[in-house]
């Protein structure tokens, strides 16, 4: 009796031991152990008036001040409202796995980030930990963040310090199950140096950019999944849902279905105003604060997209939405795709 007893508990404890090797294998090791992540170390960035200016540059043309202060959206350039900035916002969009709120970044003490260290923004903004130790919902676009140099990253440090203090008291942000533990597997620490990269050309420096926007996580198609599609890297109809109603993110690629009408004027003034032509775009694009890049900078990015590989993908928001069957999405245009 006590023989079979201790075979049944011996062969309960393998199984128990492949069920739990298999779902770590099919869910990720850390959905169970927690984030990989470093100890905060007592590093401070020293304020200069170069740095300043360059934080001041990232921060309001790259997107830290898009998604982490509230805008005004009866307005076509959503601004920001006065004394708002950096005070942190639910974001809008409706198909997120829960509510995620961007936390109010100025330095005050009580609902800011006043009493976060500097060592503890700069492990937020490039590694996905927050000040508390949890792992951040990935639309915090970390992964790109990676590549921002230490320089850079000290000098966005040094300028949301700079903020003034709002109190603006915001709700913790709640991930669906099991949402909140697959993104454990998300953050990577960083503990070498990141160095300036090689912004020798215009298409390099576009490469950079574009990376660090992150501009392929809207304009590149995902499968149910929310995977990318394999071998469609820019060539839209990824819907974005906001309270303004749903549009699929455009074709960026040179392909006839994309954009090689456009050349660098053009685009540089699309992002500048919002509109291409008589066409405007959809407030779902953040024009209105890529538009504060610099002409060089806005240039290098069209340089770089100029040399993305062709894909044939018509995506037509002036089309009533029809069903593509190379993203399975509905977006206009897509009953005019066929799958290769």
């Amino acid at each position: 009796m006590r023989k079979g007893v201790k075979i049944a508990l011996i062969t309960l404890g393998v199984l128990i031991i492949l069920v739990l090797a298999a779902a770590a294998q099919l869910f990720g090791l850390r959905t169970f152990i927690g984030p990989r992540k470093r100890d905060l170390t007592g590093r401070t960035f020293t304020s200069t008036p170069a740095r300043l200016e360059r934080g001041k540059y990232i921060a309001n043309s790259m997107g830290c001040l898009y998604c982490h202060s509230p805008h005004d959206v009866s307005k076509r350039d959503e601004p920001i409202p006065t004394g708002m900035q950096g005070a942190g916002q639910q974001l809008p969009y409706l198909d997120l796995p829960g509510k995620i709120f961007a936390p109010n970044l100025t330095p005050d003490k009580e609902t800011g980030a006043g009493t976060w260290s500097d060592d503890a923004l700069a492990r937020a903004i490039r590694e996905g930990i927050g000040h508390d130790g949890r792992t951040l919902f990935p639309i915090m676009p970390y992964s790109h963040y990676r590549t921002m140099p230490d320089e850079d990253l000290a000098s966005v440090v040094v300028y949301l310090r700079s903020l003034p203090p709002v109190r603006s008291q915001l709700p913790k942000t709640e991930i669906i199950f099991p949402v909140k533990y697959l993104i454990r597997n998300a953050p990577q620490p960083i503990t070498t140096p990141v160095s300036q990269p090689d912004l020798s050309d215009p298409v390099k420096r576009g490469s950079f950019l574009v990376n660090l926007i992150g501009c392929a996580d809207c304009h590149t198609p995902i499968n149910n999944h929310h995977n990318p599609i394999p071998g469609m890297d820019f060539g839209g109809g990824q819907i974005i849902a906001l309270p303004s109603g749903k549009v699929a993110s455009s074709n960026l690629t040179p392909d006839p279905s994309g954009i090689p009408y456009y050349d660098e004027a053009l685009f540089i003034k699309a992002m500048r105003t919002g509109s291409v032509g008589a066409r405007e775009l959809n407030d779902a694009m953040p024009w209105m604060i890529l538009g504060k890049m610099t002409d060089q900078d806005l240039a290098a990015i069209f340089a770089y997209l100029k040399t993305l590989k062709p894909v044939t993908h018509v995506v037509d928001n002036s089309l009533p939405p029809t069903l593509c069957p190379i993203d399975g999405a509905m977006h206009g245009g897509g009953n005019q795709n066929r799958k290769p």
